[in-house]
Parts: C-alpha cells; sequence; structure tokens
C-alpha cells in the first residue's frame, strides 16, 4: 500500500527514525482541507509507542479535517544544512502516515503528560499538574501511525561509511 523508497541507500534505521521522532519539537500535519485542498500546519508534539500526539483547539480547520478524513501524513525535519558550493542541502526526515483520531481517557491524559513535560519541563511540578488535569478546552489528537520512513543526504550516508 505505501511505497518503498526510490533511494533504498539512504534509508534510515528504524532506531534512527525513533531518536529522531523523539527529540524533534515540531512537525506537520497534512490532511485533506476544505474543498478537497491539502491542509498542512507545523505542530508541536510528541511521539510515543508508534502514535504521534498534538494538541489541539476543540475547533478549527484541522479538527474539521480529520473529522472528514481521518488519513493524514506527518513529516519532521531533523538537519537541513545547506551547502551552497555544492548546490543542495545535506538533510534528515522522517514521514508518517497514519489515521488520526480524538484521544479520550488515559491515553488523552498520559499524551497530555508528555507534551506538558517536552514543552514545560523547567516548569514546577505542581503547575504542571495543574495544567495536565484542568485542562479541558483542547484535544489531543492522535494519529496511529501504519508507515514512517526516514531518509538523510547521501552525504551523511557516505561521511557514516568512510568512519
Amino acid at each position: 500500500m505505501f511505497r518503498k523508497m526510490r533511494r533504498i541507500k539512504q534509508l534510515l534505521s528504524t532506531e534512527d527514525v525513533n531518536a529522531i521522532m523523539e527529540r524533534c519539537t515540531n512537525g506537520i500535519l497534512a490532511c485533506m482541507g476544505d474543498e478537497d485542498y491539502p491542509y498542512a500546519v507545523p505542530v508541536s508534539y510528541t511521539y510515543s509507542d508508534g502514535k504521534i500526539y498534538i494538541h489541539s483547539a476543540k475547533a478549527g480547520h484541522k479538527i474539521d479535517a480529520i473529522m472528514k478524513n481521518p488519513k493524514v501524513s506527518f513529516a519532521v525535519v531533523d538537519e537541513d544544512q545547506i551547502v551552497g558550493a555544492e548546490y543542495t542541502t545535506y538533510f534528515r526526515s522522517v514521514i508518517a502516515f497514519g489515521k488520526a483520531r480524538i484521544a479520550e481517557g488515559e491515553e488523552r491524559i498520559n499524551a497530555f503528560r508528555d507534551l506538558v513535560e517536552k514543552y514545560s519541563a523547567s516548569q514546577p511540578e505542581e503547575e504542571k499538574f495543574e495544567k495536565i488535569h484542568d485542562c479541558n478546552t483542547s484535544h489531543i489528537i492522535a494519529v496511529d501511525v501504519e508507515h514512517i520512513t526516514g531518509k538523510e543526504a547521501i552525504e551523511f550516508v557516505r561521511m557514516k561509511e568512510s568512519k
């Protein structure tokens, strides 16, 4: 169902993909928007157990699009070095495909806790606890990942091979 990567030599390992998904702080969620125009929006997220979790308002373009069609893609750029002399960039990125839904119950609380920890780790524990349990004005979108791959510039592959 999902295409195989054409430049297989540049395919990242599962371990590298997971590390990128865990360390990056923002990605682009793409879904089918109004009048079947693609809608891609930058979001903050966490990644856990093969799922992407995104904080969202309860209403808006993103929620409407997901309710209409839950199929989404999600992209993260980990590295993007411009190399002007070579007319290129040295990049490392991940793209995931899956189905989005609204997280409920314990899953929602755990995802919310992970988001608060990732983006507010320096805040006092009691404030973080309040945020987690008092936030009823937002949704947590869960993306159940069905396919995920990572790719890096051939120059990074060559650097690894030369070590």
